[in-house]
């Protein structure tokens, strides 16, 4: 997706000229092309399919063979609404903001996370949440917030159902359940932590 990832990084840096896509801010596009993947995928119909990145790289090779204009244009649109909703869904912690509550989730993510590397079917896990959440008008972070939607119900809920395909079920079931009340929130649902030194005079 390299083709793409340059025209959306063309697009993003149009509405937001400050962002270094290629350098300090490389994080920011790398997400929004996962996102757009993740988000093509859904209205193609092509999640839950075993060769679903191969099968999206073919429908937009072809798509910017035969309709250039018209793919450029749903970039445009898309980046727009993308990076609108990172500005509402991203917040930097900085130095000890917000840290009681931020170390409260890591701590049930962590917790998970054996159990989470455990999973064979994880991928088809995550993309069931991910549908969740792009079908409710959620498209940034779509990737780290599934995961962590999964990871907290596996914290919470896993010791509670002896079968594991119950487990898996309910997992997912809540996990779907508590994406679309994501989705519906308003606010940050991100939080990316920094070291306070970062912003000090002597960085400038």
């Amino acid at each position: 997706m390299n083709f793409i990832e340059i025209l959306l990084s063309e697009k993003l840096k149009n509405r937001n000229p400050m962002l270094d896509l290629w350098g300090a801010d490389r994080k920011v596009l790398q997400m929004a092309c996962q996102d757009l993947a993740n988000y093509l995928k859904v209205h193609l119909g092509l999640i839950g399919e075993e060769v679903s990145d191969y099968k999206l790289v073919e429908k937009l090779e072809e798509l910017y063979r035969e309709e250039p204009a018209e793919l450029e244009e749903f970039i445009d649109v898309w980046a727009g609404v993308w990076l609108k909703k990172w500005l509402e869904r991203v917040k930097l912690l900085i130095g000890e903001d917000g840290s009681r509550k931020w170390c409260t989730l890591s701590q049930k993510i962590s917790k998970a996370e054996p159990i989470w590397r455990s999973l064979s079917n994880r991928k088809e896990m995550q993309e069931a949440v991910i549908s969740a959440l792009i079908r409710n008008g959620e498209i940034c972070g779509t990737a780290v917030l599934s995961e962590n939607l999964l990871k907290l119900e596996l914290s919470e809920n896993w010791e509670k159902y002896s079968d594991e395909v119950e487990r898996i079920i309910k997992v997912v079931s809540n996990a779907m359940r508590r994406a679309r009340e994501m989705a519906r929130s308003k606010g940050p649902l991100i939080f990316v932590k920094i070291d306070k030194g970062f912003y000090s005079n002597d960085k400038i």
